[in-house]
């Protein structure tokens, strides 16, 4: 019984005594930390964290989501299918201030202008969110990543009495349009996202979804309010670091659009040489195909076998059309079947409605393609004239 009796008691204690850690002081300030992009593709729109400091009790401590668990079983596969779990991350303010300082990342901070209570509310939050039982978390790029997590979480500490207001340079934007105004148009980053992203990005994003952005969440929570409290959310502001002036690599000769430039004129040269000596280079139509197959069926595969959502409704399957893998055969007869010649025509009219679709605004596309479509589209008007004669 006394055994008994000592084992509650002695919970109970460590119980209480990790509680009283965990109080903060009437000393304490939380803050949000927005880090500018940086020049490669995964970090190029930013990140956020919530800033712990409690000099009283010697805390600066970051937390962060979005972090990879390369622990994680079948690591890659499930990056791949979507159904990777993230990390919440924790580490001491000066390690995270190091590391952006280093890579030339601008830092900036926001103090949130709590009460004692909702300070604490989000601090506990936190600690329960690091747990090994509770730190991983499905991530999704446009509505549940390392920025709208910020947004969350601080939504929650305040009972959901959060007021944003759109800020006075704000522009109503499609996802795309907020991803691309951070990238280069005429880069390979920039390219992928327009090849893999279907049409469900280009509908316009509410004012809030514009919040999947670091920058965004520095933006409206600078301007928000707490409602029936007559208070800011943000108390003051400053800049912990400013991005030193950086050289960019920009060569032309390596972007997109030139190298598909090229493509694209080649593959006409090549279907003009054919015009002018009555022939056909079937090692172009070929490859060709079998080109068009494969990335038709890897959009497919995007679209219906993982669970990305941004992937899905993609209608770059107008010109990377899958079925292409399958008629190459057509190329090694001495004559094409009839029906071939039908199936050419309808690739040349998908290209006419990929066209429709760009104009008209349901889908964007990647502007280095314009050449290999441009290619394409000759390409197949040769075909059917040649099978025909």
């Amino acid at each position: 019984m006394q055994k008994t009796l000592f084992l509650v008691f002695f919970f109970l204690f460590v119980k209480l005594s990790n509680a009283q850690q965990n109080r903060l002081s009437n000393e304490a300030e939380i803050s949000v930390l927005t880090v500018g992009p940086g020049t490669s593709l995964n970090d190029a729109f930013g990140h956020s964290a919530f800033r712990i400091k409690d000099q009283k009790l010697g805390i600066d401590e970051v937390y962060g989501y979005g972090e990879y668990d390369f622990n994680a079983p079948n690591f890659y596969l499930k990056f791949a299918q979507g159904k990777l779990n993230y990390l919440i991350n924790k580490t001491s303010f000066n390690r995270f201030y190091q590391i952006y300082t280093y890579f030339n990342r601008t830092l900036k901070e926001q103090v949130l202008n709590l009460s004692q209570t909702e300070k604490q509310k989000l601090y506990d939050y936190l600690i329960n969110n690091y747990k090994p039982e509770n730190r991983r978390y499905l991530y999704e790029f446009f509505f549940d990543n390392c920025a709208t997590k910020i947004k969350d979480v601080t939504i929650l500490a305040l009972n959901n009495n959060v007021i944003f207001s759109t800020p006075e340079n704000f522009k109503a934007a499609s996802f795309r349009t907020l991803i691309q105004n951070n990238l280069n148009r005429n880069s390979w980053g920039s390219f992928g996202i327009d090849l893999a992203l279907g049409s469900v990005i280009d509908r316009k994003a509410s004012s809030e979804d514009h919040m999947f952005l670091p920058e965004n969440i520095y933006n409206f929570f600078d301007i928000a309010t707490i409602k029936n409290a007559n208070r800011q959310l943000i108390k003051e502001r400053q800049v912990l670091f400013t991005q030193k002036k950086i050289t960019k690599s920009n060569s032309f000769l390596t972007s997109p659009i030139f190298i598909f430039g090229i493509i694209g004129l080649l593959i006409i040269f090549i279907t003009y040489k054919d015009y002018k000596n009555h022939k056909q280079s079937k090692w172009l139509d070929i490859t060709l195909f079998f080109i068009t197959g494969v990335i038709g069926i890897l959009i497919l595969l995007l679209w219906f076998a993982t669970d990305h959502k941004g992937t899905h409704q993609n209608y770059n399957l107008l010109w990377a059309f899958a079925l292409n893998i399958l008629v190459i055969g057509q190329f090694f007869r001495k004559k094409v079947s009839v029906w071939f010649i039908k199936y050419i025509k309808l690739l040349i009219i998908l290209l006419c409605l990929l066209t429709l679709h760009w104009i008209i605004g349901i889908q964007v596309f990647a502007i280095g393609l314009i050449p290999l479509l441009l290619g394409l589209f000759i390409r197949y008007m040769y075909l059917v004239s040649h099978y025909n004669q």
